[in-house]
């Protein structure tokens, strides 16, 4: 008996068709334009449309990836080279237009420095199958090409280029089998900062129904503070911050000009005060234009108000980052003062009192996690309320297996959790290649069903947080439903304004 041949499907665009391929039951299309190449004339400009073309156009394979540091993880593996950094992918139950199904947007992380939706550990499929959704993930400028504050280029470009993705869903997506009514955003550590600022930016209203921010970064910059480190940026090539400068500068020119500068951002302590021992000269930044304000002053103001949010974070943020700077679990007393005088609302001996008996290595885990990550992801949740709108908050505390436990529930862990991608990425650091175990499975069921849940109905299966109970989703081995954990940092964290980063004067 033969087997007939599954059809590969054809999808008409608004610039063109576009064949995608049939995988474990779901359509999938890679390395749709989304926007044109921002090169040449288009180089550090707000993105473009992008160009019809004629014919079907084959989308089998990732677009190539933005320009951007690799890091520890090396070049991306097996992806195209070339200018169309801006594309998108679709994983769909069927490419049916009258299928309306709920639409979620992965925004991914990496410090806005780097990341490329094409990354084995974002494979889209097990969402989609599990939550009967279309899912889509998108490239978007990183770096110097997507945040560096150049004069004579719009700011936070990297933001406008999600904001174009998400216009390309509102008017494609109807014909992948998605509804554009019904859009939720979702993104983890850089990726949930954009969400955030999604949330503030008029120019990104309408275009989704609900949010999910996993891991918020606090790191938002002033105006000032990003001029002052884009001249740095500059420098570190001889030239000016300006278009007319960088405008002809080879790509991996500006990468390396990053890679030079991070490590020694510490020596600007002085000028950048709390941004200048974090590991990225680059954040969205506040230029009363694209973001007109922080996502906490303009979600308390109301912003985005009827659209429901998921927000919440890792018990142990900081230990992976520790783990990378070959110190984990060896903070001595004198990093830690250092961390707990710069970060530390109230002063160092606040946080000591809060905390007493605890080592200088967890008081230092302690204020980093808080500070760059629990506190900006909890104070969003009440921003959000207070402005009328309505959150669900969470804490993942269960412990990655890597290392022997002890990366604890460390930053990026929820993210092959949600994918279920153990062996790709992270993962491989996080689970050390082994097996998931059947609870860790059981957990990662549990994010993609709360998470598409929430996706469908708004309702991610626990209570809405209030200033009253503040019940939690306590996500571990067995998940429950618990008044928020961190309740010591929480109230030495009460009152205080995540504010955009300012440039020290006079330094």
């Amino acid at each position: 008996m033969t087997i007939p041949e599954v059809p590969e499907p054809v999808v008409r665009t608004a610039t063109g068709a576009v064949r995608g391929r049939v995988e474990d039951g779901l359509t999938v299309f890679r390395g749709i334009p989304f926007a044109e190449p921002p090169v040449g004339e288009a180089r550090f400009a707000a993105p473009r449309p992008a160009r019809p073309w004629e014919g079907v156009r084959e989308a089998s394979a990732f677009g190539p990836p933005p320009p951007q540091d690799t890091g520890l993880a090396g070049p991306p593996a097996a992806l195209p080279e070339g200018d169309d950094w801006l594309t998108v992918n679709v994983w769909t139950p069927a490419p049916d237009p009258a299928a309306r199904r709920p639409v979620m947007v992965w925004i991914y992380g990496g410090a806005y420095r780097l990341g490329h939706s094409g990354s084995p550990g974002y494979d889209a499929r097990r969402i989609a199958e599990d939550g009967d959704l279309v899912v889509v993930t998108l490239n978007y400028r990183v770096g110097m090409e997507g945040f560096a504050r150049i004069e004579g280029a719009p700011a936070n470009r990297g933001l406008l280029d999600q904001v174009a993705a998400l216009e390309w869903v509102r008017d494609n997506i109807t014909a992948f089998g998605g509804d554009p009514g019904h859009v939720t955003v979702f993104g983890e550590s850089a990726g949930a900062g954009s969400v955030a600022s999604l949330l503030a930016m008029p120019r990104a209203a309408g275009l989704f129904h609900r949010a999910v921010a996993q891991s918020v970064p606090g790191t938002f910059f002033s105006d000032e503070l990003a001029r002052d480190i884009g001249t740095v940026l500059a420098a570190e090539l001889g030239l000016r911050p300006t278009v007319a400068d960088l405008a002809a500068v080879d790509p991996a020119q500006l990468v390396k000009a990053g890679q030079t500068l991070t490590p020694r951002m510490s020596q600007y302590l002085d000028r950048w005060g709390q941004a200048a021992p974090t590991s990225t000269p680059y954040s969205p930044v506040v230029d009363g234009d694209v973001l007109p304000v922080t996502p906490w002053q303009a979600l308390a103001s109301g912003a985005s108000r009827d659209v429901d949010l998921v927000v919440g974070h890792n018990r142990d943020e900081n230990r992976l980052f520790t783990a990378m700077a070959g110190k984990l679990g060896s903070i001595g007393e004198e990093r830690a003062a250092k961390a707990l005088r710069l970060y530390a609302p109230g002063g160092a001996e606040a946080y000591r009192a809060a905390y007493p008996g605890w080592s200088a290595n967890d008081l230092y885990e302690r204020v980093q996690t808080d500070w760059l990550f629990a506190m900006p992801s909890l104070h969003l949740a009440e921003a959000h309320l207070a402005g009328g709108g309505r959150s669900h908050v969470y804490e993942l505390t269960w412990p990655a297996p890597g290392s022997g436990g002890a990366l604890g529930a460390c930053h990026a862990l929820d993210v092959p959790l949600l994918f279920g991608t153990f062996g790709a990425d992270l993962g491989l650091l996080l689970f050390e290649g082994a097996q998931p175990s059947a609870e860790a499975l059981a957990l990662s069921s549990r994010f993609r069903s709360s998470w598409t849940s929430f996706a469908r109905t708004g309702d991610p299966g626990w209570p809405a947080y209030d200033t009253r109970r503040r019940l939690v989703q306590v996500l571990d081995a067995e998940p429950a439903v618990a008044p928020y954990p961190e309740e010591a940092s929480r109230r030495l964290w009460e009152g205080y304004e995540f504010a955009a980063l300012p440039l020290i004067q006079g330094a």
